[in-house]
C-alpha cells in the first residue's frame, strides 16, 4: 500500500494538470521535484519488495536506504524552498548538493567494501546514519528560517492573516525532519518488523499530497507578496551600493544630505497620511495590502513599511 501511494502521488505531482499561467511555473517546478523524490523512494521500496535484501543481506539493505535517503532529503527540501525563495534552486547549488551526495555515497561505498563484515560495517552504518541526521537537521533549519521570513513578509504585505496558508510547511518540515531521522533509525530494526518501517510512511505522504493540493488555491496570493519582497530587496541592495559610491566620492556628499532631507520629508508626509487613513477607518477594508496603501498615500512601499514598524512597533497586518 505504501509503495502504491508513493507511485500514485509521485506521478500525480509530475503530470497533474495546473493552470496554464506564468505565475504557477515555480509551483509546477516544486511539484516536479517533489514527485521525483517520491519516485526515488518508490524505486528504493521496489528493490526491497522484489529482492528482499533485508532478509538476505541486511547490512547491504541498510546501506542502500541511507544512500537513497540523503538525496531524497535534498529533493524534499528543494521542493519546499522553491515555494518560499524564488532563486533558491540554482544550477550551482544543485550541482553542489549532487557532488556532496556523490562524495557521501563514494566514501561510504569504499569503506563498505574495504571493511570486513561484522562490527566494523555496523559502525560504518551508524556513522552514515549520524551524518544523514545532521544533514536533515541542516536542511530543516534552512527551511524553517525561510518559512519565518515568508511569514513576516506576508504579515507586512497583507492586512489579512495570509500566513496561515503556508503554516503547513512548518508542520511538514518538523514532521519531515522527524520522519527522516525515524526512517534512518527504523532501517536498523530486525527484518520481521520491516512492515512497520514501510507503513510508517503512509500518513506522511498523504499529508504531503493533500497539503500541496490545497496550497494551489492560495499560491498566487502568497507568491505575489514573496516576489515583491525579493524585488524590493534587490532594489534596496542597489540603493545601498549607490549610497556607498556616493559616500566614497566627497564631491557627491552634498547630494546625500539632500536625500536625507527628502527622506525626512517623506516620513512626515507618510505619518500625516497614515493618521488620516486611520481616522477614516481605512483599516477596516477587507483584503487590503501594503501596496494598496502605499499607492493611496503616493509613497514608497519600503518607506511605508519602515514607518509602520518603527512608529507602531507592529507589522502591517497587526
Amino acid at each position: 500500500m505504501s509503495l502504491s501511494l508513493m507511485l500514485f502521488f509521485g506521478v500525480r505531482f509530475i503530470v497533474g494538470r495546473l493552470p496554464d499561467l506564468d505565475i504557477y511555473k515555480k509551483y509546477r517546478r516544486s511539484r516536479t521535484i517533489m514527485g521525483c523524490a517520491l519516485l526515488l523512494l518508490s524505486a528504493n521500496y521496489t528493490v526491497h519488495l522484489l529482492f528482499a535484501p533485508r532478509f538476505t543481506h541486511p547490512t547491504c539493505a541498510i546501506f542502500i536506504n541511507l544512500c537513497t535517503y540523503w538525496f531524497t532529503a535534498w529533493l524534499f527540501g528543494s521542493a519546499l524552498m522553491l515555494l518560499l525563495v524564488k532563486k533558491y534552486v540554482t544550477h550551482r547549488r544543485f550541482l553542489w548538493h549532487i557532488f556532496g551526495w556523490l562524495a557521501y555515497v563514494g566514501c561510504s561505498t569504499t569503506l563498505y567494501f574495504v571493511l570486513p563484515e561484522g562490527q566494523p560495517r555496523n559502525w560504518l552504518l551508524i556513522g552514515m546514519a549520524v551524518a544523514f541526521t545532521l544533514y536533515c537537521a541542516r536542511l530543516g533549519w534552512v527551511l524553517l528560517h525561510a518559512y519565518r521570513r515568508a511569514v513576516r513578509t506576508l504579515d507586512e504585505y497583507y492586512s489579512d492573516e495570509i500566513a496561515v496558508y503556508i503554516r503547513w510547511m512548518s508542520v511538514f518540515t518538523y514532521w519531515a525532519v522527524g520522519f527522516g531521522v525515524t526512517q534512518g533509525l527504523l532501517t536498523f530494526i530486525p527484518a520481521r518488523y520491516v512492515v512497520l518501517w514501510m507503513l510508517s510512511a503512509i500518513p506522511f505522504y498523504i499529508y504531503l499530497y493533500v497539503s500541496y493540493k490545497n496550497y494551489l488555491l492560495f499560491y498566487a496570493k502568497v507568491n505575489v507578496a514573496i516576489e515583491n519582497d525579493e524585488e524590493q530587496d534587490e532594489f534596496d541592495a542597489d540603493e545601498a551600493d549607490f549610497a556607498a559610491d556616493n559616500d566614497a566620492n566627497p564631491d557627491e556628499r552634498q547630494d546625500g544630505k539632500g536625500e536625507s532631507l527628502t527622506l525626512a520629508y517623506n516620513t512626515e508626509r507618510i505619518a500625516e497620511g497614515v493618521e488620516q487613513w486611520i481616522q477614516r477607518n481605512g483599516f477596516t477594508q477587507s483584503g487590503l495590502t501594503l501596496m494598496d496603501l502605499s499607492r493611496e498615500l503616493c509613497t514608497n512601499r519600503t518607506y511605508l513599511s519602515t514607518y509602520i514598524n518603527g512608529h507602531f512597533h507592529l507589522s502591517f497586518r497587526e
